[in-house]
């Protein structure tokens, strides 16, 4: 698959060497699912990292860190029969999302709509899935902090371009954008992970702010 958008390097670094946030390593390996280019940088910058460790002198294990690590391996499997539910909006799972679990769909305005989902990042950082309907129009805003979203179904297209399924964006408060979502018969389903809040700009942002609550 040819995408346009992904993740910039910075990510892709703290991703490969496990310093990324929990909320933004599902978005990131999500986009890894579609992504051989992605996938290419991550294995070479796993090389590097094992590379360097290898030329470190050997540190001692924190106390209990080889129970923890054998209790792991006598976890549960995921049973694939649990998951059926989150099956029924997309023709593709990510697979980093499937262990989680995700509530219903909420209305949160005129052809959009919201789904929780049970990711904790220490940071505050929400995961959610946000479906949007065929033409619809994001209110034009920007962020009080990091924005990563990955385009699951659809498209939308804004000042920066256009997103298809697979392309991820990321966005902070140096962005301003309106993203529109394609017409014809296919809805727009994002997985988000959001630090702050959105904030909305323009007269009519100024109005319906108070009454967003992504």
């Amino acid at each position: 698959m040819s995408l346009n958008h992904h993740p910039t390097y910075d990510t892709l670094m703290a991703y490969a060497s496990g310093s990324l946030d929990v909320a933004r390593s599902v978005v990131v390996a999500s986009h890894l699912q579609y992504c051989s280019s992605c996938r290419e940088r991550v294995r070479l910058l796993d090389h590097l990292g094992g590379s360097l460790l290898a030329d470190l002198p050997p540190t001692a294990m924190s106390a209990g860190a080889l129970e923890r690590a054998l209790a792991m391996l006598d976890e549960p499997e995921i049973n694939d029969a649990e998951l059926s539910h989150l099956d029924d909006d997309l023709p593709m799972m990510p697979d980093a999302l499937r262990p989680y679990q995700l509530g219903p769909w909420r209305w949160i305005g005129p052809g959009m709509h919201w789904r929780s989902t049970n990711i904790a990042s220490p940071d505050g950082t929400r995961v959610f899935l946000l479906r949007s309907k065929p033409g619809s129009r994001l209110p034009n805003h920007t962020h009080t902090g990091l924005e990563m979203t990955l385009i699951l179904k659809g498209a939308y297209s804004h000042e920066g371009g256009r997103f298809c399924a697979g392309d991820l964006e990321e966005a902070d408060g140096s962005v301003e954008h309106q993203p529109i979502v394609d017409a014809g018969d296919e809805d727009c389903v994002c997985l988000v992970a959001m630090n702050g809040n959105l904030k909305l700009l323009g007269v009519m942002g100024r109005l319906m702010q108070p009454f967003v609550r992504l």
